[in-house]
């Protein structure tokens, strides 16, 4: 817990109790001394039966340092849920030797007819007594009407979600669009209203010029542009392939890839990092970790946020010039870009995630360049799955890039491969990690830190628009 500054110390009153609910406790710096007091007590000889003789006392202080964290229990203990049934009569019965199994047990154990225990994760979001502040009823304008509500969205998102205006295409789909839709071209003539906009623009009409299929990622790591104005520039630009070969790929308005054997290059892979113990290493052993696991979750239920960090004297001294760290700030031309592994696949250089989408361009190996050309002028069908490549050219790309991630992964850690054999170089079948959908790209400005790419392994773009 003190590792992570993010996370709060958790007390169990009933610690053998799986069902207890634990009482929090909030980080908090300190500039305190912490004291080792020792009380030595000296008795005195009694000369007298009648005389009462104080024992000396002494005391011996010796401070063994500071301390610089201290957690604090401010909050209310949570509810308690026990495992408890109540019978017809009112009485309660214990049900936690029926729903523990404290050591393996047979089948009959587990076909029991029980009552049903389902216990709440959480009561509460919050662990301490906050003031709500009741808001008056809203003053609307003569003659606004409420937006209709219906079953589907009865119970949903606080606001709706704003339209994009973005056009999605599918690979069975006979037209292609040509232009945007008149709301997309609105939408960002009333954003662009500023030079820097106006660049932007022609940026990316560039970028499309040259290569008239990008990811969204490789854009950022091309061009600088907040993420909130590319939502809006993308759809001016381009339309969005929801399936197929160029699946999760913009496409210049105009263009067909499915008419243009040369598109084949644009094509996209998903590839997933692949590990298992029969080849010496565990996932948690990967250099490449996951940005994410269930079984470090922690609830939100915290009302103290974290702090920005002041500067302290020792930052002073060390500098907050291009020199120093953390202080300096990026240039306005390279503050939102991502760096090109987001996007590139290098010889020698592991992926930025477990899960990454390259376009067969971006891969930057000739072994795998010469899988993808082996039928360079003689492409005759475009199908959905293999788009203009051979069958099972992704498979093939796929085993290749897996032995070469390998062959990082042992050079980096070889004892991990210690046990393992030359015989098994990357030719088996594993399970693959898969990543979570999340939309990344909610923040504000000011608040805006850019990464290596995104915060998941695998980025879905479709609600962003829709």
């Amino acid at each position: 817990i003190y590792a992570d500054p993010a996370k709060r110390l958790e007390l169990y009153f009933r610690p053998k109790d799986p069902y207890c609910h634990p009482v929090c406790a909030n980080r908090f710096p300190t500039s305190t001394v912490l004291l080792k007091v020792k009380r030595r007590t000296k008795k005195k000889k009694q000369l007298d039966a009648e005389e009462q003789i104080q024992p000396e006392v002494q005391f011996e202080m010796e401070i063994l340092g500071t301390v610089t964290t201290v957690y604090k229990f401010q909050g209310m203990s949570d509810f308690q849920y026990l495992a408890m049934h109540s019978g017809p009569d009112g009485k309660q019965t214990s049900m936690y030797d029926k729903v523990l199994m404290l050591k393996p047990e047979k089948e009959e154990f587990f076909n029991r007819e029980l009552p049903l225990y389902i216990p709440p994760p959480i009561f509460s979001r919050l662990d301490t007594p906050v003031d709500y502040f009741y808001r008056p009823d809203i003053q609307h304008r003569l003659g606004y009407n409420n937006p209709q509500v219906s079953g589907e969205n009865l119970i949903g998102l606080s606001r709706a979600r704003r339209p994009h205006n973005a056009i999605f295409v599918n690979f069975d789909d006979e037209e292609i669009p040509t232009k945007p839709l008149d709301a997309a071209v609105q939408t960002w003539k009333k954003m662009c209203t500023n030079p820097v906009d106006k660049k932007v623009e022609e940026e990316l009409r560039k970028l499309f010029e040259v290569r008239p299929v990008w990811s969204r990622n490789a854009v950022k790591a091309n061009i600088s542009v907040h993420p909130d104005k590319l939502k809006l520039l993308l759809p001016y630009l381009a339309y969005y392939m929801l399936t197929g070969p160029w699946r999760s790929l913009w496409v210049r308005f105009g263009y067909d890839p499915r008419k243009h054997p040369e598109a084949k290059i644009y094509q996209v892979l998903d590839f997933r990092i692949r590990c298992g113990m029969k080849y010496g290493y565990a996932p948690n052993d990967m250099p490449v970790k996951a940005k994410r696991s269930t079984y470090n979750y922690s609830l939100p239920i915290t009302v103290k946020k974290q702090v920005s960090h002041t500067v302290s004297v020792h930052d002073l001294k060390q500098g907050l010039g291009t020199s120093g760290a953390s202080g300096a700030k990026k240039p306005a031309s390279s503050r939102y870009k991502l760096k090109e592994s987001i996007y590139i696949f290098r010889e020698g250089a592991l992926p930025p995630y477990r899960q990454m989408f390259y376009q067969l361009c971006d891969l930057n190996v000739e072994s795998l360049q010469k899988i993808i050309r082996r039928n360079d002028g003689t492409e005759s069908e475009c199908t959905e799955r293999d788009g203009w490549c051979l069958p099972k050219t992704s498979d093939d790309l796929r085993d290749t890039m897996s032995l070469m991630i390998k062959q990082i992964i042992r050079s980096t850690r070889p004892a991990l491969f210690s046990n393992t054999t030359s015989s098994e170089d990357g030719k088996e079948q594993l399970a693959y990690e898969s990543g979570e959908d999340e939309d990344d790209e909610e923040e504000e400005e000011e608040d805006f830190k850019p990464s290596d790419g995104s915060e998941n392994e695998m980025e879905t773009e479709i609600l962003d628009y829709v």
